[in-house]
C-alpha cells in the first residue's frame, strides 16, 4: 500500500469514527449536549468532505489504487452506519429508516463484490440516484446530529426526518435500479 493524501483523508475518516462516537459518551460535566451535538455534526461533514475531496485528488492526481477503492466505500459505510445507530439510540430518528439504509449498504456492497468476481462491476458503478440518496442522507443525519436546535423556526429533527424518509426512498429505488442493472446480466 502506497502513502499518499488520498489514503490519508481515507485513513482520516475511519479514525474519525471512534472520535465521534466518543462524543456522545462523555460526562455531560465534561461537555455539555450542544457542543457535543455540534461537535459531532462538524466531524460528520469533516468525513463527508473528505470522502468526495480524496476521490477528487486520487483521480486527479492518478494516486487511485485497488486498497483505496476498498477502504473509501467501507469508511463511508462505517461512518454513516454508527452516526445512524447512535441517532436511533438517542431518540433522534427511527429504528426502521436506519435498517433500510443499512440493509441496502449492504445488500449493495455484496452485489458489487459479487458482480467484480463475475468481471461485472461496471454493471452496478454508481448512479445519479445512488448520489441523490447520499445528499439527502447526509443532509439529513447533520441536521439530526445537531439536535433539537431552532434555527428561524426550521425544527432539525422534523426536517432531518422528512430527508431521511426521503433518503430512504431515493436507497430502495437506488437499490432497485443496481439489482435490475445487476439482473440484466443473467438474462
Amino acid at each position: 500500500m502506497s502513502w499518499n493524501i488520498p489514503i490519508l483523508l481515507t485513513w482520516l475518516r475511519v479514525l474519525l469514527i471512534p472520535v465521534f462516537t466518543a462524543l456522545f459518551y462523555l460526562p455531560h460535566s465534561w461537555i455539555d449536549i450542544q457542543t457535543v451535538n455540534w461537535t459531532a455534526a462538524f466531524i460528520f461533514a469533516a468525513a463527508a468532505v473528505t470522502d468526495w475531496f480524496d476521490g477528487f485528488l486520487a483521480r486527479l492526481w492518478k494516486q487511485t489504487s485497488d486498497f483505496g477503492a476498498f477502504l473509501d466505500p467501507v469508511a463511508d459505510k462505517l461512518m454513516v452506519a454508527v452516526a445512524l445507530l447512535l441517532l436511533v439510540s438517542l431518540d433522534r430518528t427511527y429504528a426502521i429508516f436506519a435498517m433500510i439504509i443499512i440493509g441496502r449498504e449492504i445488500t449493495i456492497s455484496a452485489l458489487r463484490e459479487w458482480m467484480a468476481q463475475m468481471g461485472k462491476r461496471g454493471s452496478v458503478a454508481v448512479a445519479t440516484i445512488g448520489k441523490f440518496k447520499t445528499t439527502a442522507q447526509m443532509a439529513a443525519i447533520l441536521l439530526l446530529l445537531v439536535g433539537d436546535e431552532n434555527y428561524h423556526g426550521l425544527d432539525f429533527i422534523l426536517t432531518g426526518n422528512i430527508l431521511m424518509f426521503i433518503a430512504c426512498v431515493l436507497t430502495l429505488w437506488s437499490m432497485f435500479y443496481y439489482l435490475k442493472m445487476a439482473w440484466q446480466e443473467f438474462k
